[in-house]
């Protein structure tokens, strides 16, 4: 394929989304929609990416810092072949194909625009994509011939009812040589119902030259538009089904597909079951074998073979379980290694803590690791037993085949081998209670009389 630019636009101001947050970086599975577009072209290894931005165009160009991706702006924002206009000057000395698109429609693969772009390379001079839509609403149509040759592109608004009537519409995608897109740019007119700069008269242009314009068809779920939350949740659930899918012809297990969500790069091995109601966020990888149980939720974090998470588990960033380890109801972990068969099986919160193999950690066990200034580390040895209820303060090491009896608050080490109770001394007082009992009954019968 020939070297390629990529222009997205993203200059619009998203009021239906009702945000303060630009539209474009709405996250679809924890991944802005913006990057799930710059993902797809980076693929086809574009030789330029150029953003044009208008409002909040700071906000991109914080998100975009330490990509390959350069911002235009278009200020003031007077259409869409406006907007790709401003991207000229960046995109100066290139020669080769352009592509423009939209930012808000996320879901553009790869293939489709090499498709595309392989029109230009067959003979046509603009090529523009379109599908169908079960209900064509107010998108552009496209006027073609049964051959793909586009006669005529108008929008919604400057249709007529028998154009209106086609079902073949533009969802924003055109692409031509950088020797016919800058003409065909600065040759677009403002002559329409909303005075506007529109993107679709580049074909209008070509066709009125002569030029050949050919449409490339494909599904409507590809190139839906997102200008709502509503919207965004339609493609995020669209998403969400095709990676269910994908996880489950992968070899994985779900048991209810539908209550699992994952994120745009969870890695899941062969024979891993996921129960009800799980969610991934970003960052995580199961391995082979893995059982994710019911009510759990993890990011940034790494489950090995074997292992066994959850039931209402939390695995937060840096949380690693090696093989054949285990986390059971109610136990948080962050930034913490839980060794190859280790297991914490209820109510614990392990953070900032190293786990030898096969320890135990008893219920209702937390490493202290936060003096609200600075983070510190707990380590337990292998095969090392803390009792119920115990409180590891940080820093602290606790040796191999060590024992913390039930109920210890630990603050010094611990060396191997020996057992560190830390209680205070029981009192007894023989009868007390029952003094105790009499002495209230008498006083709240009182208080009844009167």
């Amino acid at each position: 394929m020939s070297d390629f630019a990529a222009i997205i636009l993203a200059a619009g101001k998203g009021t239906r989304m009702k945000s303060d947050l630009h539209k474009v970086l709405h996250p679809i599975a924890g991944k802005p929609m913006l990057f799930h577009l710059l993902d797809s072209f980076e693929e086809l290894s574009p030789a330029h990416t150029v953003v044009v931005a208008g409002d909040r165009h700071e906000q991109l160009r914080d998100a975009l810092g330490g990509r390959n991706v350069s911002v235009a702006l278009q200020e003031p924002q007077l259409g869409t072949a406006h907007a790709a206009l401003q991207a000229k000057d960046a995109l100066k000395g290139f020669s080769g194909l352009v592509l423009v698109c939209f930012g808000d429609c996320p879901m553009v693969q790869a293939a489709t625009v090499r498709r595309l772009l392989g029109a230009l390379e067959g003979g046509a001079k603009v090529a523009v994509l379109g599908f169908r839509p079960e209900d064509p609403l107010a998108y552009g149509r496209i006027i073609a011939d049964a051959d793909g040759t586009v006669r005529k592109m108008v929008e919604f608004k400057d249709a007529s009812e028998q154009e209106r009537a086609v079902n073949l519409c533009n969802p924003g995608l055109i692409a031509a040589h950088s020797d016919d897109m800058w003409p065909l740019l600065e040759a677009v007119g403002n002559n329409n119902a909303q005075g506007e700069y529109y993107l679709p008269d580049v074909a209008t242009g070509a066709i009125a030259r002569g030029d050949r314009v050919v449409v490339i068809e494909t599904a409507a779920d590809e190139v839906a538009g997102i200008n709502s939350r509503a919207e965004l949740a339609t493609v995020e659930a669209r998403w969400q089904a095709a990676r269910r899918e994908a996880a489950m012809a992968d070899g994985a297990t779900l048991i209810a597909p539908e209550t699992v969500f994952f994120s745009h790069d969870t890695q899941l091995g062969r024979d891993v079951t996921v129960e009800p109601n799980v969610v991934f966020g970003p960052g995580v990888r199961v391995a082979d074998g893995a059982t994710i149980h019911a009510f759990c939720h993890l990011e940034g974090a790494s489950v090995g073979e074997g292992c066994s998470v959850g039931p209402f588990a939390r695995l937060r960033p840096g949380a690693v379980l090696e093989k054949g380890s285990k986390i059971g109801n109610f136990v948080e972990m962050k930034n913490a290694v839980l060794g190859e068969g280790a297991k914490a099986n209820h109510l614990t919160y392990l953070g900032d803590a190293t786990i030898g193999e096969h320890a135990n950690i008893g219920a209702g066990t937390i490493t202290c690791n936060y003096d609200g200034y600075f983070k510190y580390r707990t380590e337990i040895g292998p095969r090392a037993f803390i009792g119920s209820n115990s409180a590891l303060i940080a820093p602290v090491r606790i040796g191999a085949d060590a024992i913390v009896a039930a109920g210890s608050a630990v603050s010094r080490d611990v060396g191997d081998g020996d057992l560190r109770m830390v209680r205070g001394e029981q009192i007894v007082k023989p009868g007390w209670a029952d003094r105790f009992h009499d002495a209230m009954k008498k006083k709240k019968a009182a208080a009844k009389k009167g």
